[in-house]
């Protein structure tokens, strides 16, 4: 019988600390988040340097939490996986400090994550049928991509947002409609009792790259509507405001994907990233999908936003394939997909 591979992963990004142990790639033993969303709220986004303090100050509590709630010693782990990029480079640097000094005292081997190859890793923790090759939208605060998923570890982006992430565009139109933070749920919450077609918001597309994303129009033209409101004293249903707003940034996302998809020739589309738990967008790109006859896959929505679940999943596939990271490993908070820790 083949033994089985245990990663302990970390991950502190942004402003999740978290910890786990993932047994195989696929099956969650622990999975510890310590979430600072209360601390930023009040500053209305992640202020970093507090991130970074507080990752400092959670982060030994929640990797000793994850050991435990496995069942398991640093002695079982086969390696110790890390999130070293992209993100908060303060953050990060708290992270990769620590999983290095698990994995050095203990003697086990460094595997150093990218972040969205993470994200992209945790439809495998939900969904055990699922292999690559498959297309992938991976929808966050900071990044929006279309990538291909050739194999594990073998990614190649086709799309990508020359401006804002589809997700920061959420926390910035929540803002200006008086929402807070964090964007992205409350815009959703508010747009359940709105109407998505009282507005017409544009919906860009980039001339010679039809899979590239561009949302800094739709984030400007709710600013000048609500401007324009309040200048003509009028007060704006801020519910028609925030669905009109999702409809146009899902619209824009559900068709370069699906576009993408017949272009290329795939029956399989998964979702990643905070913005994947959006339920709106999963009800619009299910009806799309089976219109076009492509499975879809997405993770449940703790696994959407940041966690060392995913991060434990994609390290368990760098390790198999021999990807080992040294004790000089650093953040890398521009780190781009497809690089490989050395």
């Amino acid at each position: 019988m083949e033994k089985d591979t245990l990663i302990f992963a970390v991950e502190s990004s942004c402003d999740e600390t978290a910890a786990a142990v993932v047994k195989n790639g696929r099956t969650v033993l622990s999975n510890i988040i310590s979430s600072q969303i209360d601390i930023h709220k009040l500053y209305g986004g992640v202020v970093p340097e507090i991130a970074s303090r507080k990752h400092m100050e959670k982060i030994n509590q929640v990797m000793s939490e994850a050991l435990s709630e496995a069942e398991v010693s640093i002695r079982d782990i086969d390696a110790v996986a890390v999130t070293y990029g992209p993100g908060l480079v303060g953050a990060l640097l708290v992270g990769v400090s620590a999983a290095k000094a698990a994995a050095f005292a203990a003697k086990k081997p460094l595997v150093g994550v990218h972040h969205i190859e993470g994200h992209i890793s945790a439809n495998y923790i939900e969904h055990k049928d699922l292999e690559p090759p498959f297309l992938c939208l991976v929808i966050s605060g900071g990044h929006t991509h279309l990538v291909i998923v050739r194999d594990y570890g073998e990614y190649k982006i086709i799309g990508r947002t020359r401006d804002d992430a589809a997700g920061e565009a959420f926390d910035k139109v929540a803002r200006a409609i008086g929402l807070g933070y964090p964007g992205g749920p409350k815009v959703q919450k508010m747009a359940e009792s709105g109407n998505e077609d009282a507005i017409f918001f544009p919906r860009a597309s980039i001339e010679g790259a039809p899979y590239d994303f561009s949302f800094s129009g739709v984030k400007s033209a709710v600013l000048n509507y609500m401007n324009g409101c309040r200048m003509k004293g009028i007060e704006p249903d801020r519910a028609d405001v925030a669905a009109s707003f999702q409809k146009a940034v899902i619209d824009v996302l559900v068709s370069h994907a699906i576009l993408a998809a017949e272009e290329y020739h795939f029956d399989k589309i998964a979702l990643a990233g905070g913005v994947a738990s959006n339920t709106a967008l999963r009800f619009a790109m299910k009806k799309a999908c089976e219109e076009k006859n492509i499975r879809l896959y997405y993770p449940s929505p703790v696994l959407c936003t940041d966690n060392a679940a995913m991060i434990g999943a994609a390290g368990y596939y760098d390790f198999i394939r021999g990807q080992r990271s040294g004790w000089d490993l650093n953040a890398v908070p521009n780190l781009k997909l497809g690089k490989c820790a050395e």
